[in-house]
């Protein structure tokens, strides 16, 4: 299984990015993830990755909102962690703050201005890629076991998708070994 590989990945970068005060933002931040030690008064708020709450039963809730299954690997991604920011790669995944993650996520794969070019053509975004667009999952390949391919739906060439890669998994784990990180 993939579980202590995915969560071991997803701690090396969230690690990293913490490391090199990468933690902040100017915004609200959730009482459970903000640094309790910070001045209340200062602009930048710093956060800090924590244990992630997210249940079966609100993943089953979401997919049935979104009318198809996430891939396994995925569950286990928004099961393991919450954070504001985590990036692999050149990929930055949409936010999963703790209180409010499933309406960020919301926010972002039922986007008014995407339903159109991606939700209804079967894409289900879930990170940035760079500036060039969406890392989408193809719902329309491996219904069977949801295990879908990684199309980037560049925002330039909203009728075209490009396989990136295979999975989930190959996303995450592509960079291993030029960081180190042990598989």
């Amino acid at each position: 299984m993939n579980k202590e590989k995915i969560t071991s990945i997803i701690d090396f970068y969230l690690k990293k990015f913490v490391e090199v005060n990468g933690n902040t933002l100017p915004n609200k931040i959730e009482a459970e993830m903000a640094d309790p030690n910070q001045n209340q008064d200062e602009e930048w708020r710093i956060w800090f990755p924590i244990a992630s709450k997210v249940t079966d039963n609100e993943i089953k809730e979401f997919e049935n909102r979104l009318g198809c299954e996430f891939p396994e690997d995925y569950k286990i991604f928004l099961k393991h962690k919450h954070f504001y920011e985590l990036y692999i790669l050149e990929a930055s995944f949409f936010k999963h703050p703790v209180n409010s993650w499933k309406e960020s996520l919301g926010e972002m794969i039922f986007h008014e201005n995407l339903k159109d070019d991606l939700i209804e053509k079967g894409y289900i975004p879930f990170a940035n890629w760079s500036d060039w667009g969406l890392l989408c999952f193809d719902s329309n390949r491996n219904k069977e076991d949801n295990n879908y391919p990684i199309v980037l739906w560049d925002h330039e060439k909203a009728d075209e998708v490009e396989d990136v890669f295979n999975d989930f998994y190959n996303l995450i784990s592509e960079d291993d070994i030029e960081n180190e990180q042990p598989l």
